[in-house]
Formats: structure tokens, sequence, C-alpha cells
């Protein structure tokens, strides 16, 4: 019998972790009973782990159906690095390289394979020599007509379930509503599934919405800001990929251009360049993401208003990985609406299409948490704001909108939620148009309840209740409004619901708040353990965050570890990484730590000198000039000499008022670590100095 015990062991033993993640290990005991299993897990949420691990555990082979060769290379690299016999069948390898793989599986060598769904049928004949354990279906969703990624080659995975009857299923997805989710159990045949919806809440995510004017200086003003972070920046079409990255480049930004129009090669490169930390941003078409497993994307930014929700929130998904903060900004223009709306319009199921753009479209337009708009677009009912976007960051002004919200909910009940937006909104209107009057609706009561307000503004509100959760769209049923839970509450047990005022007009000017992002420092301990990944990374030919993710590297920066008992200590940090890479990372931090000491020691010899010079009546002028430094530099070491309780008297160099107005300024600016911000913020009215030694005195009391 496999214990909880057992699954711990394995999973930091081979994977470096001290504990699951939300649902994986219920997913990993329905594999080990032999249930199908169907996991809906955002990006970053460990989907991975639910099928490599039961696989470690499991008597046969572990087949994983993966769209993406990029994707294959990246989890078969990570594998390895940990230890884990894997390998990767597909088109770009030789006859020969494939039939050494099969050697390998044929003689229980390899534990996985990797294999895209149109080359199943190539490894018939292997499988029928080997037990199959377990098939994992990676990126699921593409086998459902109401997926956002449709690939025909997935269709025809409905026939592993009679190939294989006896060996349990695990299909995977990022993102999947209630229509997508029935669609994948029964185009795969499940047998009675478990399905495990996590939550698809990303906190470490900031979400941000912009409207899209002078969008390239906005993200060009954006990606200068953060130097040494990368990210993707999602293009409608491949000639706006081509024309931003040439403007990039231009600003000595480290930017290439991706879509599936380039010749493979290049493609390779671009990928090979991003994934291995030698290009800092690709501007990309939606063909690019889907097979990247980099863990340390700081950001996404959409260039244009993305088709659905679906790929927006997986696209956005791509960013922290690691669990860090990162940023998402979506940029939202009429144009992008009119011109997506003649693509849906043409495509596959055009009318569900459409309404996805629109649900889309009111997310962009959203004045309500978008983190709430997300989650409830999947199911997931939350009730607190998020904190972490645009809107909760500077939120609009509320009215108490519970008497329309009452009137709309009720409009729905009578009306059976049978009916889409419109509808409604011509019912709470009191119109007579021929649908009313021909389904006989002026006869039920709340009929014409909203005739004093707009149909525009009804529209919205209604929004506004789908956005904050109390109601939500059946794609799958022709885009019926259907009562969620909360909707109870505002009806029957008195809730209050707050809507906003209607805003017709997307504002003038984009948002010119600057990020704030930690920019690391370049003598930082984490500077150091990046550049030293990354030079492991190029002698050993695997992608940088295999070796570690910045999590880890975060963790060991902080925990300083100087022994192999206290790396592997570090979640993240497995028995064969720490024979890989223990001893270099542990002396790297040896090194920082008797660098630090010394450089200590030499400071705190300099901030002596200085302090003497004060005693003996010095200026700040003649320290600087008999010590050859410059005046900021001597403030500098008064403030650190009053911070550590020097006897010096900082009112010769600050007045109170500029402390007050400083101590301020500190509480609006959500305490930056810059002193830039404060500086800007007082349009350069108080000097550096001043600001520096203000920050010393209100820190020295809040120490007290």
């Amino acid at each position: 019998m496999i214990t909880s015990e057992l699954l711990h062991e394995t999973l930091k033993d081979n994977f470096g972790f001290e504990k699951f993640r939300p649902n994986q290990e219920k997913i990993i005991n329905s594999i080990l009973t032999g249930k199908d299993a169907l996991a809906i897990m955002p990006t970053g949420g460990g989907k991975s782990i639910c099928f490599q691990l039961p696989a470690l555990l499991l008597p046969g082979l572990t087949i994983v159906i993966s769209p993406l060769i990029a994707l294959m290379k990246d989890q078969v690299d990570s594998l390895k690095a940990n230890g884990i016999e894997a390998c990767y069948i597909n088109s770009s390898q030789s006859s020969s390289e494939q039939q050494e793989h099969i050697e390998n599986i044929i003689s229980h060598k390899n534990k996985l394979v990797y294999v895209a769904p149109e080359s199943l049928s190539y490894l018939e004949n292997t499988f029928n020599q080997v037990t199959i354990s377990l098939i994992a279906i990676d990126e699921a969703h593409c086998i459902s007509s109401w997926g956002h990624d449709f690939r025909p080659a997935y269709t025809n995975l409905g026939y592993l379930k009679k190939r294989f009857p006896s060996t349990p299923i695990l299909a995977l997805t990022a993102t999947a509503d209630k229509a997508t989710r029935q669609d994948i159990s029964q185009q795969l045949n499940l047998t009675n599934p478990v399905i495990s919806i996590s939550s698809f809440d990303r906190k470490n995510l900031s979400l941000e919405v912009r409207p899209a004017l002078d969008r390239v200086q906005q993200i060009i003003d954006f990606i200068e800001h953060k130097p040494n972070d990368c990210g993707i920046v999602y293009c409608l079409s491949r000639k706006t990929t081509e024309e931003l990255a040439d403007k990039l480049q231009k600003r000595g930004i480290s930017a290439k251009a991706y879509h599936a129009g380039l010749d493979n090669n290049t493609r390779a490169k671009t990928q090979d360049e991003f994934i291995n930390d030698d290009c800092q941003v690709v501007c990309a078409t939606i063909a690019f993401g889907m097979g990247i497993d980099k863990s340390n994307v700081r950001w996404v930014i959409h260039y244009n208003l993305p088709k659905n929700i679906e790929g927006y929130y997986q696209e956005i998904g791509r960013a922290g990985r690691d669990g860090l903060p990162s940023e998402t900004v979506l940029f939202e223009s009429y144009g992008d609406v009119i011109q997506l709306q003649k693509f849906a319009a043409q495509g596959l199921n055009s009318e569900v299409q459409l309404s996805k753009l629109e649900r889309m479209k009111q997310y962009a337009d959203a004045v309500s948490c978008r983190r709430k708009i997300l989650l409830s677009y999947f199911g997931e009912i939350v009730t607190e704001n998020c904190g972490n976007c645009d809107v909760c960051k500077n939120p609009p002004a509320f009215f108490d909108g519970t008497i329309l919200a009452q009137k709309a909910l009720s409009a729905i009940i009578r009306l059976k939620e049978s009916e889409a937006l419109p509808v409604i909104v011509d019912f709470l209107r009191g119109s007579r148009n021929a649908y009313i009057l021909e389904k006989g609706y002026e006869n039920l009561k709340t009929y014409g309840v909203g005739t004093d307000v707009s149909w525009y503004d009804w529209n919205q509100y209604v929004i506004q209740l789908i956005n904050q959760g109390y109601c939500e769209i059946a794609f799958h049923l022709k885009n019926q409004i259907k009562l969620t839970p909360l909707a109870h509450e505002v009806l029957f047990n008195g809730e209050k619901v707050q809507l906003t005022t209607i805003q017709k007009e997307i504002p003038d000017k984009a948002n010119g708040k600057e990020s704030k992002a930690i920019k690391p420092k370049k003598d930082s301990l984490f500077e150091k353990l990046r550049t030293l990944r990354y030079e492991i990374s190029k002698r050993d030919k695997v992608p940088a965050y295999v070796i570690f993710s910045d999590a880890v590297l975060r963790e060991i920066e902080s925990h300083r570890p100087m022994s192999e008992e206290e790396l592997i200590a570090i979640d993240g940090v497995g028995k064969a990484k720490l024979e890989k890479y223990g001893d270099v990372f542990i002396d790297a931090v040896i090194e920082f730590q008797k660098a630090k000491i010394v450089k200590q020691k030499k400071a705190s010899t300099t901030y002596k000198e200085t302090f003497k010079m004060l005693e003996n009546g010095l200026s700040v002028e003649e320290i600087a000039l008999q010590r050859n430094l410059g005046i900021s530099t001597v403030m500098s070491h008064i403030a650190k000499l009053y911070e550590d309780g020097a006897d010096i008297d900082l009112s010769n160099f600050v007045s109170t008022k500029e402390v007050q107005r400083i101590a301020k300024a500190k509480i609006f600016l959500e305490s930056p670590t810059a002193l830039k911000p404060y500086f800007d913020y007082f349009e350069e009215e108080i000097s550096y100095d001043k600001i520096r030694l203000s920050l010393s005195i209100i820190a020295k009391k809040e120490n007290i």
C-alpha cells in the first residue's frame, strides 16, 4: 500500500518539495487507485507533479501526451535534472534517436515517455510490449469543441480508453469552464472521473488594464523599469510582433519576434534564447507560450485584447510560475474589438466565440475587482477584493445598488434563467419588441420595473453583477444568464450590493504610475546566484530555471545555507540537485558572507572616521573635502550612524516639519525602498539628502 508518508518522501527526494500544493495529493491518490481523473489547475499550479510522481511509483510506463515539442523537452530536462529517467519522441529527432528511446522504453529504463497526439500511432507496437500504467493528457482543453485552442489531433484521443480500458487516464488543463470540463470528459470517454478543480487564484499576479494610447511608449517605459526581468508581449498579428520587437531593439532592449509565419529554425532559436535567459523579451502571437515551462517570467503584456478569458488567463499564467510577484498588463482599444469580432464571426462556433469575446471586453471595462471576475468565470466565487489589481488599488466611487440588483436578479428568475443579457434588459425596460410579445413576457411580474434606467446603463449594471459573481453566463446554452448562490443572499437575506456609476468613455490618459517591482541590486546575493546559475546552465546546456527556480534562489538568499543539511531544507532542493549543484551554491553563499563581513568592517571604519570629524566640529562640506568624498556619501554616513545609535542631532540638517511631510508621504507611497519616489512626490522640492535623513529619523522612531 502506498502511504501518504511514502508520497511525501518521494516528493522531497525527487522534486525537492516538502509538501504538496492544493489537490495534488488527491489527484495522485485517485490515479494510484486506478481511477480516471480530470484536473483543472492554473498555470504554475503544479500539474506535472500529478503524473510525474505516480509514474515513479507505478510498475509500468507512463505515457504523457503533450502538444508541443518545446514543452516535452523542457519537462524531460527538468526530470533528468532531478535524476529521473524520461524521454520524448517526436518529429524533431532522427530515426536512430527515436529507436534508442524505444529500446530504453522496452527495457524499462524510462518511466515516462512524452509524445504528441499525432505520433501515438507510431508507438503502437512499442506499447504492445510494455505495461501502460498511466496515460496523462496535458493541455486537454484542446480536445473540446468549446475550448479556445482547438487542435484536430486531440479529437482522436477518445480511443485510448477503449485501447487501454484498465489504465487510468488523467486529463489536465489550466483553464476550462463548466461546458469545457464536461466536453473533455465525454470526448475522452473517461469513466466516472474524479474531477479536481484547484483554485484559479494566482495571488502573485497583479492585474492591470490600460487604454491603448501610445502603447509602444508605455511598453518601453514598463520594460526599462525592469532591466533584469524577462517577459512576453502578446500581439494579435504577426506584423505587430515584428514591428514591436524592432522598436524595442532600437531602444536597446533585447527583444525578438515569434509567430507561426517564421521558419522553424528562427522560432526554435528565439524560444531557446528566451528559455536560456539570452533574450529578455519575446513579442509573440499566441503561437508562443503553451510549450514554455520557464518559471521566471516576471511579466506578461497583452498588446491587444485577447479573444476570450480562457486564453487570457492561460497566457498571463505564464508569468510568475515560481510563485514570486509578477505583473500583467492588458491594453484595450475599440479597434481590437472590431477586428476580433470579424475573426470570431467567421470561425467555428461563431455564436459562442462572439459571446466569449464580449465577456472578455466586459472584463476589460470592469469597475470591480478583476480577480473576482476571473475566478467567477471559472466557477470560483470569492467575496473579498484582491487588493492586487488596478481597480482595487484605485477604486472607483461606489453607490448602494441593492435595489437595482434585486430588480435585475428578480427579472432573471421570472425569465426562468433562460434568456441572454439583451432580453433581460429589454424585459427590465418594458420593451414591447416582437420577441418579448411572442414569449408573453409582458404578462410576467417585474416586467418593466426598470423603465427609469437607460438600456445602456441596465446593460452595464447586469455586467457588473456578473463580474461580482451574482450571476454567470452559460455560453453553451445560448448565453443564458444563470444565478449563483450569491444572488439568493441579495434577494432573500438582505445582502447589500455595491455598484458604480456608469462611465461611457475610456479615460483620456493611461495610468502613469511607475511599477513597484523591486529591481535587484547588482551586488546582491540573489544576483550573484543568478549569474552562477546562468554559467552552470551554459555548461550543462539546460535552461537556467531547470537548475533552480528564482523562488529557490530567493530562499537561498534569505536563509544563507552553508551546509548540505541547510541547503536541502530549502523547498525545491532534492537529493539529485543537492548532489549536482550543492557544493558550488554553498561555496557561493560562504564567499558572499565573507565578502559582506569584510565590507561591513570597511564601512564601519569609514563611518567612524566621519563621526570623529563631526565631533571635532567639521561641517559636512569640510568632511567631504578632506576625505575626498561626495556630500551625499557623507550624508549617508550620518544617516547610518544615527540609525546605529550615534549621538547626532539631525535637526541641524532637516527640520521637524520636513520630517513630518516625509512621514506622510511614506504612508501615501506605501513605503518605497528607493528615494526617487519621494523626490518625485515632492516635485524635487526636498533634496535626496533630507529625504534620506528623515527616513532614518522615522525608522528609528518606529523601532523604539
